[in-house]
């Protein structure tokens, strides 16, 4: 909750080597700012603009939860075709705070927008007017709290001041790092493909480590691109990853009110504009943004709070893909299956009684269980060659790999989520603390 660009590189942090991430560079149209409004300490940054010049197209999906918070009824409200700038805050989820917390996005955007406006003046040939409703506001952290109007609101011409035009990796981690809450590593991912013989990039940045269950988006993550690609476009994109990845990871099983996929276009590589969403050109676009989206989703599944294990869900064989994925949440949100799994312990009927549980119609006489490589379960009876210890063994490893084989169709889902520790308990037992 205490990272910061500086002690987070600090020797004693496992995953502190900047080498362990990705090389995302400059996206052309793209620029980012970070600054610490105090609302954690002066140690970390907590106040995050990624600011698009020239505007984006972009695309958003949003938190099924009947409780939002104010940025998203913010967010909702928005209709124009392009946005110059998104807007993060940590440590307040701005959720359940009424009018008050609605009306202070007002005055943050009406102030943001006039020093994004005086920014185009002093730096464009052609400067554009920045209205409040082109931006957008993405908040985590504590529910309820009253939301730090002024904090904000005292920083944001500093924050519009260190405005980098130009991104290199560092700033990327440091973007990571400060929308993080609970998670203990920022999240970075990128891939880069061709559209039409043309290069593009695809970046991403994510954070979430609990109350994550998917029923839209499941964390904040946020998609940038060159690509020259409408927001309708974008959207579909997005609805047709988010399935997969995103909306594929659970923690804890709890949805939260903030939660937010986005996806942002700056236009600025070289390909002619894609109008249509079953263009062949686009094929590998919509592959390379599914592996950004996928591996950011495992990062935030990994990050769990108080994980040590990362545990992969898959179910085959299914009569239909609802099926399939009711059966790996069924597991994945077991606080017995995962309980068994940080403690080492084979108890594989634990799995099998989240099946059970799932609602979904299994012929006992088909069902198979493996974990890993371990054939546990097959046909419905404990498989001849089953050998505890070697389970055991398996069980040691930091990814766990169950497979549930229906044998009765076609159809499949991955699930991925974490075990459950110690830890778990200790973190969200004094969380505000």
């Amino acid at each position: 909750m205490d990272f910061g660009i500086n002690n987070f590189f600090d020797k004693k942090h496992k995953d502190s080597k900047i080498g362990h991430f990705q090389d995302l560079e400059h996206i052309d149209g793209l620029s980012i700012s970070t600054i610490s409004c105090g609302l954690y300490n002066k140690k970390r940054d907590d106040l995050v603009l990624f600011y698009f010049r020239d505007g984006a197209s972009y695309a958003n999906v949003y938190t099924k939860s009947s409780l939002v918070s104010e940025n998203i009824k913010w967010n909702k409200k928005i209709k124009d075709k392009k946005i110059y700038g998104i807007l993060i805050n940590t440590r307040n989820a701005n959720a359940l705070t009424g009018n008050d917390g609605y009306n202070s996005l007002k005055k943050i955007s009406l102030n943001l927008s006039k020093l994004l406006t005086s920014k185009q003046i002093e730096d464009e040939e052609k400067p554009r007017e920045i209205k409040p409703n082109q931006l957008l506001f993405a908040c985590t952290g504590t529910i309820g709290e009253k939301f730090p109007e002024n904090e904000i609101l005292s920083n944001t011409k500093n924050l519009v001041d260190k405005i980098k035009y130009n991104q290199n990796k560092l700033i990327w981690i440091k973007a990571a790092l400060g929308i993080m809450t609970t998670d203990t590593k920022p999240k970075l991912s990128m891939a880069e493909c061709k559209i039409a013989g043309s290069d593009v990039k695809i970046y991403g940045v994510a954070k979430g480590s609990g109350m994550i269950f998917p029923n839209m988006a499941t964390t904040l993550g946020f998609i940038f691109t060159d690509a020259n690609i409408s927001s309708s476009i974008l959207k579909q994109i997005l609805n047709l990853n988010i399935k997969t990845t995103f909306n594929a990871i659970t923690c804890d099983g709890d949805t939260s009110t903030n939660d937010m996929v986005s996806i942002f276009s700056t236009g600025k590589a070289n390909n002619k504009e894609i109008k249509s969403f079953k263009d062949p050109k686009l094929k590998q676009f919509i592959s390379s943004v599914h592996q950004v989206m996928l591996n950011l989703a495992k990062r935030v599944a990994s990050d769990g709070e108080g994980a040590t294990k990362f545990v992969t869900i898959k179910c085959i064989n299914s009569k239909t893909e609802k099926d399939a994925k009711n059966i790996c949440f069924s597991i994945a949100n077991s606080p017995l299956v995962k309980t068994a799994i940080f403690g080492e312990d084979p108890n594989w009927g634990r799995i099998a009684m989240a099946i059970g549980k799932s609602g979904v119609t299994v012929k006992q006489e088909k069902l198979s269980i493996l974990m890993g490589s371990n054939m546990i379960l097959k046909d419905g009876k404990l498989d001849k060659n089953y050998n505890e210890n070697n389970l055991s063994d398996y069980m040691k490893n930091e990814n766990i790999e169950i497979t549930i084989d229906l044998s009765i169709g076609s159809k499949k889902f991955t699930a991925y989520t974490m075990d459950l520790s110690k830890e778990y308990i200790e973190i969200n037992s004094d969380y505000r603390s």
